[in-house]
């Protein structure tokens, strides 16, 4: 997987990538959004293992959450990842753009 070729290795991100620095835990404050990172197409068609691709995730929240993490992480398994990475998403951007705002939503009703 080469998530750092577009999000670079620090996950800043590149012009018209998302930078996950600082941001990625926001995702994991759904369910859908927790099903998105691995439905994503870079990770669901990944040549990683499950268990690998798990473990890749796990670190990649771990790593670049920072505050944007809510609650402690609930790891991924492998078994989690081979069910949600049988469904990529298409129209990544259109799908991302919704889940932010109803996160957004959710955030400013509480």
């Amino acid at each position: 997987m080469s998530c750092q070729g577009c999000h670079t290795p620090d996950g800043s991100g590149t012009v018209g990538v998302p930078g996950m620095k600082d941001h990625v835990g926001v995702f994991l404050n759904s369910d859908e959004g927790r099903e998105y990172l691995v439905r994503v197409p870079g990770s669901a068609t990944s040549a990683l293992s499950d268990a690998r691709l798990a473990a890749v995730l796990n670190w990649m929240i771990t790593a670049f959450a920072g505050d944007s993490l809510e609650e402690p992480l609930e790891p991924y398994t492998a078994a989690e990842v081979g069910r949600l990475r049988q469904q990529p998403l298409n129209e990544v951007d259109h799908h991302r753009a919704r889940l932010l705002q109803d996160l957004a939503r959710a955030t400013n009703r509480e």
